[in-house]
């Protein structure tokens, strides 16, 4: 189960990487939201890949009978904010589409100065 968590992890990570260095706007969106799943599900994964485990520690029981609640719940908040700044960011690319007519990324030629750099 471990090498199945760790695969998708990779998998979600390198397709986020691979969307955001695309040089338009809503393929670096979902990269971005990919990378966050990513990164989310790593936090789940750092608190034990365990089934029908309670995360709430009994008197009684031994320590491998529950799971650690803190990455939880720093998943639910990550899952939050990252919704947050997903929705920020597609209102942000959605004004650039409609003001400047595309979606690219790069930057017009009259911006530009003459030694490659931006003014």
């Amino acid at each position: 189960m471990e090498m199945l968590v760790a695969t998708a992890i990779g998998a979600m990570a390198a397709s986020g990487v691979y969307l955001v260095l695309r040089l338009r706007t809503f393929p670096a969106v979902i990269g971005m939201t990919m990378l966050s799943y990513a990164i989310n599900l790593f936090l789940v994964t750092t608190g034990r890949l365990a089934v029908d485990k309670p995360p709430i520690l009994q008197y009684d029981a031994p320590l491998s009978a529950y799971t650690d609640p803190l990455p939880q719940a720093l998943t639910l908040t990550a899952i939050v904010i990252s919704f947050g700044m997903t929705a920020v960011v597609v209102l942000l690319a959605l004004g650039a589409y409609i003001e400047g007519g595309d979606d690219y990324v790069d930057m017009p030629d009259a911006d530009r100065r003459e030694d490659g750099g931006a003014e």
